[in-house]
C-alpha cells in the first residue's frame, strides 16, 4: 500500500486562505478608507478644539484653519 504525504497540500491550502483574507482586507480598506479617514479627522478636530469641515467627497474633510495643509 502506498502512503501519501499531504504536507505540501496543507501548505498550499494555508497560502490560498491567507491570500483570500488579504484580498478581502485590501478591498475593505479601498471601500471604507475614506469614511475611516473622515471619522479620524472629525475626532482629532474635536480634540484640538477646531471646527470640523465636511467636504463634498468622502475622505477630504478637514479641520477649520487647516485648508493650507491639505494635500493636492
Amino acid at each position: 500500500m502506498l502512503k501519501l504525504n499531504n504536507k505540501g497540500q496543507t501548505l498550499v491550502e494555508y497560502v490560498l486562505i491567507i491570500s483570500l483574507v488579504t484580498v478581502i482586507a485590501i478591498a475593505a480598506v479601498k471601500i471604507f478608507g475614506g469614511y475611516l479617514k473622515d471619522a479620524v479627522t472629525k475626532m482629532s478636530c474635536s480634540m484640538i478644539g477646531k471646527e470640523y469641515v465636511e467636504s463634498k467627497t468622502v475622505g477630504e474633510a478637514y479641520c477649520e484653519g487647516d485648508e493650507d495643509r491639505m494635500f493636492e
